[in-house]
């Protein structure tokens, strides 16, 4: 089978075909920084790691550059409330969202493109359009004549008398300048007060839309393979994206258009007027939040177009869950020695570039349908959670018993696919700081508390038996109680 999406602009899943064989360009609308970013951003910015992961899992060659908006009113607004500089505003956020997106392990772009350096690339954009008789100069703006384009409205199926004005806050009421209350803002013209760059239309700044255009033209091409985002970006951002670089190149913007569902809080919509508002970090900061791979793996659970409901149930169990695939992650460091494994010191341990598996197995095939399938990251997952059950099972027997039932080689293949699949999805994971520090302890430290367990469970206080085991555990020491009053240990 060969990887099919949906595509947004045709409204069907459709295979694969690129503008050259083996390459991908795939261009990511990112976020404006005027604040941290929210689960929402880490949900659109996992869904589209996970997918640019998984083309390059099977060999293709991806170009990926992501934007981040920093010319807008919110951040304006920011620096207003700050007493600070637009600048000032945009480069924090920029860090943070950055910082954010290193937690939840998502990979840097190949280019970050912004657009306060991509002015001169708007300004010629917006010439031609002008030139075109796309776009009308009017009082120092310049605004996009929405009715010229014969092909308004195919991206989000709107009919264009059923349209808006200012949709997603971002374009102001209508106004008498304009020749159409349809009509967008390419430039602005510049306010008391606010920041401005010079134009052949006067000072001002450039609109929202035309941002991403520009920088599609001047850091991939005029076409692109894959054109990625939210999907409360299709209108009326995509939609008029389109119809600006449609209009100017006389080419298809992009191929495909993919757009992920939104976050829902307990079943509403996440707002900050409802009060439901969650920030990356506020959530993983947080005394009980969950571990970063937690979220990333409830975010993978559902289908990125549908929307997903967060609550704290659900993260409860994703944190579980990431428990079970975890225990099978860490497998071939815990027991790969006792194995007879060889290279189990060696640097590249563990490492999946250093890893061979058998693309031909029932795992890997499993995997590779599901995500073949319009990115089925929950049938990926399920396949990943056979293989964690499997090697979590060896474990129990290899620390219970001694020996497992399975041949060594197999489980050393079973623990490279395991590891080299969840990465595909960004799910990794290392020996933490708890369990390497284990092994530093001297087993009579050990032996010792053990006396103390058992003194206190003759005792029969076995609520200082229970603070003895955890307080072990949490340093990565299993106790196994035996008949007779035995219990056995192992890091």
């Amino acid at each position: 089978m060969s990887l099919v999406l949906y595509n947004t602009l045709t409204r069907r899943k459709e295979p694969l075909k690129t503008l050259e064989p083996g390459k991908v360009k795939m261009y990511c609308c990112g976020v404006t920084v005027y604040d941290y970013s929210h689960l929402g951003h880490a949900r659109s910015s996992i869904v589209w790691d996970t997918v640019r992961r998984y083309l390059l899992w099977q060999g293709y060659n991806v170009t990926y550059v992501q934007n981040f908006t920093d010319i807008d009113d919110k951040i304006l607004n920011r620096a207003k409330t700050e007493g600070s500089f637009m600048r000032t505003v945009a480069e924090r956020y920029t860090q943070a969202y950055l910082e954010d997106m290193q937690r939840l392990n998502v990979m840097e772009a190949d280019l970050y493109t912004y657009a306060t350096q991509t002015l001169d690339g708007i300004q010629r954009l917006i010439s031609e359009l002008e030139h075109k008789g796309y776009a009308y100069p009017a009082n120092g703006d310049v605004y996009y004549a929405v009715r010229k384009f014969k092909g308004y409205g195919k991206l989000s199926g709107r009919k264009l008398e059923d349209m808006q004005a200012g949709a997603s806050g971002r374009v102001v009421a209508e106004d008498s300048i304009k020749q159409d209350p349809f009509d967008f803002a390419l430039w602005k013209a510049a306010k008391p007060g606010e920041p401005f760059w010079e134009s052949p239309w006067g000072p001002g700044r450039p609109g929202w839309h035309i941002e991403c255009s520009a920088m599609i033209r001047e850091h991939l091409a005029d076409t692109i393979d894959i054109h990625v985002g939210g999907s409360d970006l299709i209108f009326p951002h995509h939609e008029n994206e389109i119809a600006q670089s449609e209009a100017a190149t006389g080419q298809p913007l992009s191929h495909y258009w993919m757009h992920n569902g939104m976050v829902n809080v307990g079943g509403e919509k996440m707002s900050k007027s409802l009060g439901n508002f969650t920030t990356i970090r506020d959530l993983l900061d947080a005394p009980d939040g969950p571990d970063p791979m937690a979220l990333r793996l409830f975010l993978l659970q559902g289908h990125y177009r549908k929307p997903v409901d967060f609550t704290a149930e659900s993260i409860t169990a994703a944190q579980n869950s990431w428990h079970t695939l975890q225990e099978g992650l860490l497998f071939g460091y815990q027991f790969g020695a006792k194995l007879g494994w060889a290279a189990v010191d060696d640097p590249a341990f563990g490492d999946p570039a250093a890893m061979r598996i058998e693309r031909d197995s029932s795992v890997v095939q499993a995997f590779q349908a599901a995500m073949d399938d319009d990115f089925n990251t929950a049938g990926g997952l399920a396949a990943l959670f056979d293989l964690a059950k499997e090697l979590r099972r060896a474990g129990n027997l290899i620390t219970h018993t001694g020996q497992a039932d399975t041949e060594a080689d197999t489980l050393r293949q079973q623990w490279q696919t395991l590891v080299c699949l969840a990465q595909v999805l960004g799910l990794e994971t290392k020996p933490d700081a708890a369990t390497e520090a284990s092994v530093g302890w001297p087993d009579a430290d050990i032996e010792a508390l053990l006396a103390q367990r058992r003194e206190a469970r003759a005792a029969k206080n076995f609520a200082e038996g229970d603070r003895i085991r955890d307080l072990l555990q949490a340093q990565g020491i299993t106790l196994i109680d035996k008949p007779g009053g035995v219990t056995e240990w192992h890091r």
